[in-house]
């Protein structure tokens, strides 16, 4: 994972763009065909989590679901 600016203040695109590129699956063998749970504390735009989904389901995962314990509204 590359180091991104701090998302707070931006906005629903500037989030999803902060983090173009910045997760990567280490090692693609490890990935590919399993199910994946993905853990955030606190989902705002969700630009996160659908990152590093996106990097999962590329490396070969078969599923990728996410928990969140909060979910900021508005």
């Amino acid at each position: 994972m590359r180091q991104t600016p701090p998302q707070v203040g931006l906005t629903r695109t500037q989030r999803a763009d902060n983090f173009q590129g910045a997760f990567r699956a280490p090692d693609a063998s490890v990935i590919a065909g399993r199910r994946i749970l993905l853990v955030d504390d606190v989902m705002t735009s969700g630009a996160t989590a659908n990152a590093a989904a996106r990097v999962l389901l590329r490396a070969g995962a078969a599923n990728v679901d996410v928990l969140v314990f909060a979910r900021v509204v508005g």
